[in-house]
């Protein structure tokens, strides 16, 4: 039988070279599932918490307590389980918890063990873990976002923008829209050299330089689009993650842009945008506006949902609760999916069916503190996300998706 015979955990270190969890679940019958952690830098305030120690190894980000709550809590209710029960599983984890936001035995390692726990069902069935989450249903490729400059939290730069990304919609296959995506990065690459700009990267594999304007970016990555022998607007688009709550000043209710000097209301943050719209091919915006500012985006929804993609990430953080009061409000059009702000999978894959069944886009996405764990990649064609954001073309931990979805597209077409 399919029976869970013990679950270790051990303290590995993240893309930035941070402490996280990898967990590993052994089955009965011999199989075993590995799984690791991501942790994010722009994290919204009502994310599941990441429970770190706070002590002065690694400046207080180790996960030994995580750990300790797997071996000593976790571990014990698990054993004789049927892996294959991730519901029950993923819920007895939730009632262990205890709390709204697991902050009692930490997001971490309550996703840690439901990643594992997948991990080896899927093992155990001989199946891909796309399929065995899936079923038979699965056909859908994504269409990446690739995040190929970085700036805000994401990097040393004067960018108030955290992500700017190209978009391949207009080309057929996965293999090709990686192929563009990466011979994109690198006219970038040349053109930024020719420039005299620095190639240095951020977290997330993007280019990490210096602009002038919030704008000047965009006009870079479409010069690269055309001098790498595609079309901007017909085969190649883009797509900005503004992650506007590292810039929103809740007590004065302004969106203060460093770089260029200026105090914008909501309404005037949304005529910025509305700009960028009409003159560049930009088809979602992410994180437009603050987690708090319901009102503004609400505006920002009603001006723009009709033009373009409006995610909502930190003001949603995969949480169903956060979702319903979006919809309600009549807020966004698609949402972001971060397991680990949630903290299982059974969550995870309720928020994405939420939102689908209330015609909201899904775009399925990574951390920028990753590990070489593929299981985003996996995820996203197993729910027919049709988007997923991994960032840049480079960089092990970013290119692990990348080939994963490679490798599935053979299996599926």
């Amino acid at each position: 039988m399919s029976k869970i015979k013990d679950i270790k955990a051990r303290e590995i270190l993240d893309s930035r070279g941070f402490p996280t969890i990898e967990v590993e679940c052994y089955l009965t019958t011999g199989e075993i599932g590995r799984a690791s952690v991501p942790a994010g830098a722009s994290k919204g305030k009502y994310e599941a918490l990441e429970l770190r120690d706070n002590e002065k190894r690694y400046f207080g980000r180790g996960v030994k307590r995580a750990i300790k709550n797997i071996e000593e809590i976790i571990k014990k209710e698990l054993i004789g389980l049927d892996v294959l029960n991730q519901k029950k599983i993923d819920n007895l984890l939730i009632e262990l918890d205890g709390t709204e936001n697991k902050s009692n035995l930490g997001a971490n390692a309550i996703l840690g063990v439901s990643l594992a726990c997948a991990k080896a069902a899927s093992a155990f069935c001989r199946l891909p873990l796309y399929r065995y989450l899936g079923g038979i249903n699965t056909f859908i490729m994504p269409i990446p976002y690739f995040n190929v400059i970085n700036g805000g939290l994401h990097a040393g730069n004067n960018l108030d923008i955290q992500e700017y990304m190209i978009v391949p919609l207009g080309i057929e296959t996965f293999k090709e829209r990686l192929r563009a995506g990466v011979e994109i990065f690198h006219t970038l690459k040349n053109i930024l050299k020719k420039e005299g700009k620095s190639i240095g990267i951020g977290d997330e594999g993007g280019f990490a330089c210096d602009f002038e304007s919030n704008e000047e970016p965009l006009k870079y990555l479409v010069k690269a689009i055309e001098e790498a022998g595609y079309e901007s607007g017909k085969e190649i688009f883009l797509a900005i993650d503004a992650a506007a709550s590292n810039f929103y000043y809740p007590e004065e209710e302004v969106y203060l842009l460093k770089l260029e000097e200026k105090k914008l209301t909501n309404e005037e943050l949304i005529n910025y945008y509305e700009n960028w719209i009409n003159n560049y091919p930009i088809i979602s915006i992410e994180d437009g506006l603050a987690e708090e500012d319901w009102n503004g985006w609400q505006k920002l929804t009603q001006r723009l949902k009709e033009k373009i993609q409006l995610i909502g990430d930190d003001i949603f953080v995969t949480n169903i609760e956060r979702l319903k009061k979006g919809i309600e409000k009549k807020v966004a059009n698609g949402i972001l999916i971060k397991p680990n702000q949630i903290g299982t999978i059974t969550e995870t894959i309720e928020c994405i069916n939420f939102a689908k069944e209330n015609n909201y886009k899904v775009m399925i996405s990574h951390r920028s503190g990753e590990t070489e764990d593929s299981f985003i990649a996996d995820l996203a064609v197993a729910t027919n996300a049709g988007q997923i954001k991994a960032g840049a073309p480079q960089r092990g931990e970013r290119i692990i998706k990348y080939n994963q979805l490679l490798r599935i597209e053979e299996e599926i077409f």
